[in-house]
């Protein structure tokens, strides 16, 4: 792949071989950061697990403590008492068939997040096959399936990500902004590796953190250490 100039630029501020302590990686990513916008920080962490089998599964959620910098537009599935509940907590949308069919017949997809209570599942299923490959299933393990449809989505939109094993059992989540420097990166990226961390299966054996990498939109990745991440 040919990269421009201003990557390869940044990209010798990185030294390759290297795997830095969290504190220096998280000072280096807003310095690789190629784009004149406010590029996305993400976490790519590859862990010592299969995920082929269901024991050996990594996922749920956790709030950031300073958010992701993204406004995230939630989608409610719920009726009576509970959309309203979920209309006065600042749902996005909320609603029932009238969504399903919105999604089936439209092709829409204006949202982040879809929550519903359980009561809702069976017509949700309906859209199971468009919502999955989308990473847009609602899923009680990540909090997304609740009678408590204004906590869901006050810590949504406080900035709660999900975080899941890919085929390749690798997580890749988002930890914020260029713009939050240093100390702002750290306490999200710290936040979510202590999260994955507890959520090691019983099953996995071997290393569990095999690599973590933190990478912006644009620039290159810098490789932490993750050895001193799970001291």
């Amino acid at each position: 792949m040919k990269r421009g100039k201003k990557y390869l630029e940044k990209a010798k501020l990185v030294d390759r071989a290297t795997l830095y302590d969290v504190d220096t990686a998280c000072a280096l990513i807003p310095q690789v950061s190629t784009a004149k916008f406010d590029e996305t920080v993400e976490a790519h962490i590859r862990l010592g697990v299969d995920s082929r089998h269901a024991d050996q599964q990594v996922r749920g959620a956790v709030v950031l403590p300073h958010g992701t910098g993204k406004t995230v537009r939630v989608l409610v599935f719920a009726k009576d008492a509970k959309a309203d509940e979920a209309k006065a907590a600042g749902a996005d949308f909320v609603g029932a068939e009238d969504l399903v069919q919105k999604i089936q017949s439209e092709n829409w997809f204006d949202f982040d997040v879809v929550v519903a209570t359980p009561d809702m599942m069976g017509l949700v299923g309906r859209i199971g096959r468009v919502l999955g490959p989308k990473g847009l299933m609602p899923n009680p393990k990540a909090g997304t399936v609740t009678m408590d449809v204004a906590k869901a989505i006050e810590d949504i939109k406080a900035g709660k990500i999900e975080y899941r094993l890919d085929k390749t059992n690798i997580i890749h989540v988002p930890v914020g902004k260029v713009s939050f420097g240093q100390d702002k990166l750290k306490d999200n990226f710290k936040t979510l590796m202590d999260a994955i961390i507890k959520a090691k299966p019983a099953a996995a054996k071997g290393t569990y953190l095999k690599s973590v990498v933190l990478t912006t939109t644009m620039g290159p990745g810098v490789k932490v250490n993750a050895a001193k991440i799970s001291e």
